[in-house]
C-alpha cells in the first residue's frame, strides 16, 4: 500500500469532519481493520523473543527533518512474560541499544480515550520536550536533549483503545497493526510494544499534522488484556525502568494536558534537591475557553475551587512538613531510585514503596482459595488510593530520608466531571480509599522513625500525623456537624417571628427525609438509575445552604444591632467593644478568619480570580459534599471497583489448544486432537467414575462457598461501617441537641465547631505562607 493512501486512512479514522475525495461516500462504521495482502519473511529471533524493525511510510519519514536509520524503522516486540519478569526474561529497549541514558521517562496511562483527548496529553508533552532541548544553557539538555526523554504510552487492553487513539498513533508512525502477534512459540502474548522516534504529532482540534522538529522517543504498550491502571505502572516501573533506569519519572493520565514548562518545573526541583524523592504540579480544572466551563455548570465551578484552595493551602502545607499525603496520578514525578524496592534481609523479598504499591493490584486480582495472601475490604479499599500508599511508604522507606515537594510552578489542565452521576461515582473511590489509606498512615506513624530522615524532619511529620488524625475525625463526624449547624442556626432564628419557626420546622423535616433518602438511594441503586432523584437532593439542600447562609447574615444583623457595643470613632476602645460582643467574636470573626483567610492567601498567591468565579457554586454545594457524596460512598464500601471508564468488553477465552500459532504471516498452525476416539473416552471416563465425578462436585462445592463467604464477610463488614458511622454521627446529634443550649450565642459545640474551622484554616494559611517564602529560594519563579 503507498505510504500516501496508508496515512490517509488513518486520517479519515481520526477526524470525523474530512469528507473523503472519492464520489463515492460511505455510510456507518469505518471497519477497524483492512483487507491486507502478506508476504512471508524469515525474522530471526532474539533470544527467543520475536523482535522486528518495520518500515515505516515513507510519507512519513520524507516531510521531516531528520532522515536517519533511526527515524526509517519501527520495532515491535511481542512479550509473553509478565512486567515483573521482562529484564529476566533477557527483553531490551531501543533505548538501551542506543547506549543513551534516559533522564526523564514519561508515562502517559490511557483505557479507551478517544483521539482528541489523547492528542491534548501528547502534544502538551511534545511542546515540553521542545523547551527542553531549546535551553541552550543547560548542562543536561541543549540541543539533543531529547535523547534523554522516553515517552511511554501504556494502553489499558488490546480490545478496548479506541480506534480513532489507535489511528493517531498509526499516523504518527508509532504503532502498525499488521505486525501484531498473538503468540510466540506457543505463549501467549501480554503485550503489544513498539518504539519509535517520531518527528510528528497532531493538532488536538482539528487533527491536522505538526512538523516537531524536535524528535520524540516514544514506547508505546498495548497490553493484550484489560488490567487496570495500576498495571499500566507496573509495565511501566518493573518491566521498562529496570531496562532504561531512568532518574525522574513523570505520570500523565491520558486527557491531562501538562502546562507549558511544566516537566522542565518538575525535574528542575529533583536536580536542585536531591533529597526529594517525589513532587506534583498544580492539577487545574479545564474551564473552557472564556472560563465557560465554570459559569454554565456549577458543578466544575464548584470542582474548580475545591482544586484551587486544596493547591493553595492542603498541597503547600504539606510541602513544607515535606510529606505530601498524595501526589496525583494525572501529574506526578517520583526519582526512580527513591520508590526502587529494597530486599529484605530477613525474608530476602522485596520490599519498599513500590512493593507496597502494587500489593494493591495483587489484593483485587487473588484467586479467593489463595492462601498466601488475604484480604478484606479494609485493604481492599486502601488500594483503592495506591498512590496515598506510595507516598507514605516513600517518606517513611527504611534507612533513607526522601521527601516530597509540591512545585507550583508546573501545572496540568484536566477536565473533571460536569454531571451528577459522573461526580458521584469519582468520589466513590476517592473518598474510601482516602479514609482507609488515611487510616493505614496514621497507625503506621512509627513507622516514619525507622528512617533516616534528622530529628527536627520526624518532629515535623510527627506534627503533621496529628493534624491529618484531627482532620479525619473532623471528617468523619461531617455529616452531623453540618445537620448541627442547621439545628442551632435554625433555632436561633426562629424565635425572632413565628413564620421563621414554621420555615425552619419545614426545612428540619426536608433535611431528616433528604439524609434517610440518601440512605436508601445509595445501598440499593445504582447513581445512573436514580439520576433525578439526586438531582433533586441537590436542589433542596442546595436551598438549605442559602436557609442556612441568611441565617448567619441575620442573627449577626440583629445581635450587633441590639447589642450595647458603643463605636466612637476607629480607635482601640472600639475595636475592642466590637471584639468584646458574643455574635462579632464567634460568628463574624470566626467565618472571616476562615474565607477571608481564603482571599487572603489567594491574593498572594496572585490568583483571586477563583474567589469570584466559584466561591458561591462551592458554597452551595457544601451539602451535597457532606451529605450526598459521603452518604454514597460509605454505602458502597463494598464496591472496590477502579474508576468510572465501565467493564472490559467481553472476550471468548481460549485455552491453550484453540489458539493459532502465528510465526509467519500466511501460514497458521492449529492444535487439533490427535485421536478423538480416545478423547471421547476420557470424556466418558469422568463421567462414569464415582471418584473423579465426586471430586469434581466436591470442587464446584467448595469454590461456591468460598465465594459466598467472601460476598457474607463483605456485606457484614460494611453494616457495621455503616452502622458505626450513622449511629456516631446520630449519637452526636442526640447529644448536644439535648444536653446544650439551641442558641447559638451558648451552645459551646457550635462555638467549638466555629473555631475549629477556622484555626484548621490558620494553620493551612500559616504552612502556606510559610511555602511562599520557601519558594523564593527554591524556585526560579520569575524566569
Amino acid at each position: 500500500m503507498p505510504a500516501s493512501a496508508y496515512i490517509h486512512i488513518h486520517m479519515m479514522q481520526i477526524s470525523e469532519k474530512t469528507q473523503p475525495e472519492s464520489k463515492t461516500i460511505h455510510y456507518g462504521e469505518a471497519p477497524s481493520i483492512q483487507p491486507r495482502r502478506y508476504t512471508q519473511k524469515e525474522i530471526k529471533l532474539s533470544d527467543g523473543h520475536f523482535v522486528y524493525d518495520c518500515p515505516v511510510p515513507t510519507g512519513l519519514t520524507t516531510k521531516v527533518p531528520l532522515k536517519e536509520k533511526e527515524f526509517d524503522k519501527v520495532r515491535y516486540t511481542a512479550c509473553t512474560c509478565d512486567p515483573d519478569d521482562f529484564e529476566r526474561e533477557k527483553y531490551t529497549l531501543r533505548q538501551k541499544t542506543y547506549e543513551r541514558d534516559t533522564e526523564i521517562f514519561i508515562v502517559i496511562t490511557m483505557y479507551n480515550e478517544d483521539a482528541k483527548l489523547f492528542a491534548r496529553t501528547f502534544h502538551g508533552v511534545v511542546e515540553n520536550i521542545r523547551e527542553l532541548c531549546e535551553r541552550d544553557r543547560s548542562d543536561m539538555w541543549k540541543k539533543d536533549g531529547w535523547e534523554k526523554v522516553v515517552v511511554c504510552i501504556v494502553s489499558d487492553g488490546f480490545e478496548e483503545i479506541n480506534i480513532s487513539t489507535k489511528a493517531y498513533l498509526s499516523a504518527i508512525g508509532v504503532y502498525q497493526e499488521g505486525v501484531v502477534k498473538k503468540e510466540v512459540n506457543n505463549k501467549p502474548v501480554t503485550a503489544h510494544i513498539f518504539e519509535y522516534t517520531t518527528q510528528l504529532c497532531l493538532d488536538p482540534e482539528n487533527m491536522k499534522p505538526l512538523e516537531v522538529h524536535t524528535p520524540i522517543q516514544v514506547l508505546f504498550c498495548l497490553k493484550e488484556e484489560n488490567t487496570k491502571k495500576i498495571n499500566s505502572h507496573r509495565w511501566f516501573f518493573n518491566a521498562f525502568g529496570k531496562i532504561l533506569e531512568p532518574n525522574v519519572c513523570i505520570l500523565l493520565d491520558a486527557g491531562t494536558k501538562p502546562g507549558k514548562k511544566s516537566i522542565y518545573h518538575l525535574w528542575k526541583a529533583f536536580d536542585n534537591n536531591p533529597s526529594i524523592g517525589g513532587a506534583c504540579g498544580e492539577i487545574v480544572a479545564m474551564k473552557g475557553k472564556y472560563g465557560k466551563n465554570i459559569l454554565s455548570n456549577p458543578l466544575v465551578a464548584a470542582q474548580n475551587f475545591e482544586y484551587k484552595m486544596s493547591n493553595i493551602l492542603d498541597k503547600s502545607l504539606e510541602s513544607v512538613f515535606g510529606y505530601i499525603t498524595v501526589l496525583p496520578g494525572a501529574f506526578s514525578a517520583y526519582r526512580y531510585k527513591a520508590i526502587a524496592n529494597q530486599i529484605d534481609p530477613e525474608t530476602n523479598e522485596e520490599v519498599g514503596p513500590l512493593a507496597s504499591y502494587f500489593l494493591g493490584e495483587k489484593l483485587h486480582n487473588q484467586k479467593l482459595n489463595d492462601q498466601k495472601i488475604k484480604t478484606g475490604l479494609f485493604e481492599a479499599n486502601m488500594y483503592l488510593a495506591e498512590d496515598r500508599i506510595l507516598c507514605f511508604e516513600l517518606i517513611s522507606k527504611r534507612d533513607e530520608s526522601w521527601l516530597l515537594r509540591y512545585v507550583k510552578s508546573a501545572s496540568a489542565e484536566t477536565d473533571v466531571p460536569d454531571k451528577i452521576i459522573e461526580l458521584i461515582k469519582q468520589r466513590r473511590r476517592w473518598l474510601n480509599g482516602t479514609f482507609f489509606a488515611s487510616l493505614y498512615a496514621i497507625s503506621h506513624t512509627f513507622n516514619i522513625y525507622r528512617s533516616k530522615h534528622s530529628i527536627l524532619r520526624k518532629i515535623l511529620l510527627s506534627i503533621e500525623m496529628f493534624y491529618q488524625t484531627y482532620n479525619l475525625i473532623f471528617s468523619w463526624f461531617a455529616l452531623g456537624n453540618l445537620y448541627l449547624i442547621f439545628y442551632i442556626l435554625g433555632n436561633s432564628v426562629a424565635q425572632y417571628a413565628n413564620w421563621e419557626l414554621i420555615i425552619y420546622n419545614v426545612l428540619k423535616f426536608i433535611y431528616i427525609a433528604l439524609i434517610v433518602f440518601q440512605i436508601a438511594l445509595a445501598m440499593g441503586n445504582k447513581p445512573g438509575s436514580t439520576r433525578l432523584a439526586y438531582i433533586f437532593s441537590t436542589l433542596f439542600f442546595a436551598f438549605i445552604m442559602i436557609h442556612m447562609l441568611i441565617a448567619i447574615g441575620r442573627i449577626t444583623y440583629i445581635s450587633i444591632k441590639d447589642s450595647q457595643v458603643k463605636i466612637d470613632g476607629l480607635n482601640l476602645k472600639s475595636m475592642q467593644n466590637i471584639l468584646s460582643d458574643f455574635y462579632f467574636r464567634n460568628i463574624v470573626l470566626s467565618l472571616l478568619s476562615t474565607y477571608g483567610l481564603y482571599l487572603v492567601i489567594s491574593l498572594l498567591s496572585f490568583e483571586p480570580y477563583h474567589m469570584i468565579s466559584s466561591f458561591a457554586q462551592y458554597m452551595l454545594l457544601v451539602p451535597f459534599y457532606v451529605n450526598v457524596l459521603n452518604i454514597y460512598a460509605f454505602c458502597n464500601i463494598h464496591d472496590v471497583s477502579w474508576g468510572t471508564k465501565g467493564d472490559p468488553k467481553k472476550k471468548k477465552v481460549h485455552d491453550e489448544k484453540e489458539k493459532v500459532d502465528t510465526k509467519g504471516d500466511q501460514s497458521a498452525t492449529v492444535d487439533v486432537p490427535e485421536d478423538v476416539d480416545e478423547e471421547y473416552e476420557k470424556v466418558r471416563s469422568i463421567l462414569l467414575d464415582p471418584k473423579t465425578r465426586n471430586d469434581l462436585q466436591r470442587q464446584g462445592e467448595t469454590k461456591e462457598r468460598q465465594e459466598e463467604e467472601q460476598k457474607e464477610s463483605n456485606a457484614k463488614f460494611r453494616t457495621y461501617l455503616v452502622s458505626s458511622w450513622i449511629f456516631s454521627n446520630m449519637l452526636l446529634i442526640y447529644l448536644i441537641t439535648n444536653f446544650t443550649s439551641t442558641s447559638s450565642s451558648n451552645n459551646i459545640y457550635f462555638i467549638f465547631i466555629l473555631w475549629s474551622v477556622a484555626i484548621l484554616a490558620a494553620i493551612r494559611f500559616i504552612g502556606s505562607c510559610f511555602y511562599l517564602i520557601l519558594r523564593l529560594f527554591t524556585e526560579n519563579i520569575f524566569g
